[in-house]
């Protein structure tokens, strides 16, 4: 049965995986092998996978609403305190055969209250 598990956990998550509308991939000197995702967060769910060589493995599975198209990924570990529901974010990640590691995550929200504190004279040189 163990097996089985498996091939279904790792089939729905390359299910999840390909069909991310809204991924994309970025490569170049500075970050190679870097993706990007963002849209508005609608759902956030941790769960166990089976990761290499028999391991469990937490992760987080976000799903983002872009233009009314829902994408998934899988963020290695315990991230649901990174994705507040109802808010537009923006993560950047290292994709792994088991889950994605974050590099960046920006929110609307620590937006508004960068552009807030710049307004207010707080920061500024």
């Amino acid at each position: 049965m163990k097996p089985s598990l498996s091939l279904l956990l790792a089939i729905c998550v390359i299910v999840s995986l390909t069909g991310c509308g809204g991924v994309f991939f970025v490569g170049g000197a500075f970050n190679p092998g870097t993706s990007s995702i963002s849209g508005v967060v609608s759902i956030v769910v941790i769960s166990a996978v089976i990761g290499d060589r028999g391991t469990t493995v937490q992760v987080t599975f976000v799903t983002f609403q872009r233009d009314g198209v829902p994408s998934t990924i899988g963020f290695c570990g315990d991230q649901r305190d990174r994705f507040p529901l109802q808010q537009a974010v923006r993560a950047n990640f290292t994709p792994g055969q088991t889950c994605a590691s974050i590099v960046t995550i920006v929110t609307e929200s620590s937006v508004v209250s960068l552009q807030s504190s710049a307004e207010n004279g707080a920061g500024a040189f």
